[in-house]
């Protein structure tokens, strides 16, 4: 089995700023359209005064926006992904059964900028978009999935299964640790030197139960095999998800 931290929606260099916590309640923004696809304005979404604030006027309730990962009303998820972050994945094995959890920057409620989980995707199928149907493509254009819109790489790839927003911005979500700064993780204690991908070899000199985080990546792959304590760990994080 594969944990995977996938780090979504705004921060300083897509959008400008965080996405906001508002009455005790994280709330993700989709990063902006660039390629002219996309159908879904922050408008739509009800984020459109959270974008303006966020991106300090730049996005509004009329701008364009790629609305993914996207949560559907019965509990799904389809999380779209290209390019190298996709190659990534590949070439990781990720596959059916592994869980997804994607993080973002977020500030509010007094809490400075800071990442934090704020949902969850477990995988139940992978859809190459280059090969599939007309009928697969419908499924997830009726929803405006922008990846579906239209290719956004020869390897574009979606991503579906259970998945759930977290209705509440609750300390085990969080991942940076209270001193900061934002790249400073908890180290969950089952997470061995080297396990996670894009995380360099040098834990050794970190404080004890602290991680860093580099700044590139868009998908970093904890492969936790068959062991019992990353798994209890994931079951609490879905627990605290779906509260």
């Amino acid at each position: 089995m594969k944990i995977v931290f996938s780090r979504k929606g705004f921060d300083s260099g897509s959008g400008g700023g965080s996405s906001p916590i508002v009455d005790g309640k994280p709330i993700s923004l989709p990063i902006p359209d660039t390629k002219g696809i996309a159908r879904t304005t922050y408008g739509d979404l009800g984020l459109g005064d959270h974008a303006a604030r966020a991106s300090r006027g730049t996005y509004g309730a009329d701008s364009l926006c790629h609305h993914d990962p996207l949560f559907t009303d019965d509990g799904r998820c389809i999380l779209g992904q290209v390019h190298s972050s996709q190659s990534h994945l590949a070439n990781q094995g990720v596959g059916i059964g592994d869980v997804l959890l994607f993080f973002g920057l977020f500030a509010g409620g007094g809490e400075a900028a800071h990442h934090r989980i704020f949902g969850y995707l477990r995988i139940e199928e992978i859809v190459p978009l280059a090969d599939a149907s007309k009928e697969t493509r419908a499924r997830f254009l009726a929803l405006n999935h922008p990846h579906a819109l239209g290719m956004h790489g020869t390897n574009d790839t979606l991503y579906v299964g259970a998945g759930r927003r977290a209705r509440q911005a609750s300390a085990p979500l969080r991942l940076t640790v209270p001193e900061g700064p934002v790249t400073m993780w908890h180290r969950p204690p089952w997470l061995r030197r080297a396990e996670i991908s894009y995380f360099p070899d040098k834990d050794a000199n970190w404080p004890e139960g602290r991680m860093y985080r580099v700044g590139n990546g868009q998908e970093f792959v904890a492969d936790v095999g068959d062991r019992e304590e990353p798994r209890a760990w994931l079951a609490q994080v879905l627990a605290e998800i779906r509260a």
